[in-house]
């Protein structure tokens, strides 16, 4: 879904950068880890990575805590259209900012905000490998491939 425009977007979040795709607005360019860097460049002019981002706001900066906050929300409209589309039984993040612990609390019922429904019960759960899921997916399927 990385290269779908981002849902809801606002009046700030327009225009939006350019995607390596070759379109501009992509979630991909929002919900990455050098989206969240470059949202918070823009609002600081400092340049940190995702997890000094991180590790800041959980010291109290402000502008650290916003960008997470504002990265929630469009990870929360992001989930919503899926969940509006498919209905899926789990959400399962994968990728490096999956790992921020932080990012789940009340994901939930950010989501819910953005769902045509009551309410949500579709569990948003972090890969089980990390970062590694999808390297391990790949070499799974590999050694039960039947030879050809």
């Amino acid at each position: 879904m990385g290269h779908n425009p981002l849902p809801w977007a606002t009046e700030s979040e327009r225009p939006a950068a350019p995607c390596y795709c070759g379109k501009s607005g992509c979630v991909e360019t929002f919900l990455s880890v050098a989206g969240l860097a470059r949202d918070y460049r823009s609002r600081t002019a400092r340049h940190l990575t995702a997890q000094e981002i991180a590790l800041a706001a959980a010291g109290g900066d402000r502008c650290a805590q916003e960008c997470l906050t504002v990265y929630q929300d469009r990870l929360a409209r992001s989930l919503a259209v899926v969940i509006n589309l498919l209905d899926p039984d789990v959400i399962v993040l994968g990728g490096g900012l999956s790992n921020m612990v932080q990012l789940y609390a009340g994901l939930a019922a950010l989501v819910g905000n953005y769902t045509f429904s009551d309410g949500i019960d579709t569990p948003i759960v972090r890969a089980a490998h990390g970062d590694s899921s999808g390297v391990r997916g790949a070499a799974w399927l590999w050694s039960t491939a039947s030879p050809t």
